[in-house]
């Protein structure tokens, strides 16, 4: 159906192709004594723009709601995310910033776990983090952060005290901003002519093709494709110069804009436009095939876990990430179904999940007897957690997994 929202990066209507209904902050864990009625809940929609492609949120959420003191995310909560990051440190350092005083900007730093190493090396830098928690996490370490929200005033600020970059950079960030022209804006101001900036975030091809559709959450206000992004680049003064495939997240590419005109983009950039207009991403009946696999993703996982608690299994969650909000509460998934589940971040245990109210334990309540399922809300780490929690598996105990589709391992 068609939506009076408008483009957020071009004005032009967006076609509305999949409405998750009522959901909660995806981070907001409740205290057990919270009152549920002071709870937040909005309308989880996402369309696609009729003109750049676009694909995003029909509703916007305050940022402040998504963003503060105690946002609970840590970045290098997971050794794999760690060697990420610090691997993309290394490459930074050997290519963009051998100039002599280098300086390099990240938006949403988080913990610091990518500027760390940066600073290590005696390199220039300066994290901006909203999320006051981490942000104190990241300067403990010694990152230098500033704590704001990054626009055109904050770029302004930062060349006034410090000059322009070399690199700005953004890990799961730019997906989660709306005022995307102010942010741009603020890129240009900031950015050395000879710079560039980078920033990786989910792609909306490996949500399609995998039916990640846990992806899709209040945080998560863009998806990305090579041909949206370049259409927003260029008209923000900016090009996409390259692409890179990553496996992260589930799926992401990491995408690098350089000032219009100052260097000549890569053949992976038109290769990966090339594909998404062969996969027909951005087209409505391309959109409503995966909302199709979504409703049935939902129906199996619903009849599956209903199956189990009536046969007297036992069923945990493993990971209380922001994603496993969509999922229990599109599929209606509470105590009932799922007892609990275990988490290894201290500011979620003891709390209860979003919407739904599940509780959320440390790691010791998964161990300690093991149940006889486990349902993987981490999907995106499950090489590593599956490594760790050999003995789960060794006592007999079976992953649920729903992406792509419901399956048990």
């Amino acid at each position: 159906m068609s939506s009076n929202f408008p483009c957020r990066i071009c004005a032009a209507p967006v076609q509305e192709f999949f409405d998750f209904g009522r959901q909660p902050l995806s981070d907001a864990f409740l205290a057990p004594d919270a009152d549920p009625a002071q709870e937040f809940f909005f309308r989880l929609a996402v369309g696609v723009c009729e003109s750049c492609t676009m694909v995003q949120l029909v509703e916007e959420v305050p940022r402040d709601r998504m963003f503060h003191e105690a946002y609970p995310y840590h970045s290098s909560g997971s050794s794999y995310m760690r060697e990420h990051f610090e691997g993309l440190a290394k490459r930074l350092l050997s290519t963009e910033l051998t100039a002599d005083d280098p300086f390099v900007v990240e938006l949403g730093c988080n913990d610091g776990v990518m500027l760390k190493a940066i600073a290590d090396n005696g390199v220039r830098h300066l994290g901006v983090e909203p999320s006051g928690g981490v942000a104190d996490v990241a300067a403990a370490k010694g990152v230098r952060v500033r704590k704001s929200f990054f626009e055109e005033s904050t770029a302004q600020e930062i060349v006034a005290a410090d000059g322009r970059a070399d690199v700005i950079y953004a890990a799961n960030t730019l997906c989660h901003i709306p005022y995307m022209s102010s942010i741009l804006t603020g890129v240009r101001t900031l950015l050395k002519p000879s710079g560039v900036f980078v920033f990786e975030d989910p792609y909306l091809g490996d949500i399609v093709e995998r039916t990640s559709f846990d992806q899709i959450y209040d945080e998560h206000f863009y998806f990305f494709t090579a041909r949206s992004v370049q259409e927003m680049a260029r008209r923000n003064g900016l090009e996409l110069v390259d692409v890179e495939r990553l496996t992260v997240h589930g799926g992401e590419v990491r995408y690098t804009l350089a000032p219009a005109g100052q260097r000549t983009p890569s053949g992976a950039v038109a290769e990966l436009v090339a594909e998404e207009e062969r996969r027909k991403l951005a087209d409505l009946v391309t959109l409503r095939e995966f909302g199709e696999s979504v409703h049935k993703i939902r129906e199996d996982l619903t009849a599956l876990l209903k199956q189990l608690r009536d046969e007297g299994k036992t069923v945990a969650g493993y990971g209380a990430t922001a994603k496993s909000a969509t999922v229990t509460n599109l599929c209606g998934i509470g105590p009932d179904l799922v007892p609990f589940i275990c988490d290894t971040t201290p500011a979620k245990q003891g709390r209860l999940s979003p919407g739904t109210h599940i509780p959320v334990k440390a790691p010791e309540a998964f161990s300690g007897a093991y149940p006889d399922y486990a349902l993987l809300f981490a999907w995106n780490h499950a090489q590593e957690i599956m490594e760790k929690e050999q003995e789960f598996r060794d006592a007999g105990g079976k992953w649920i997994l729903y992406v792509p589709d419901v399956h048990v391992l």
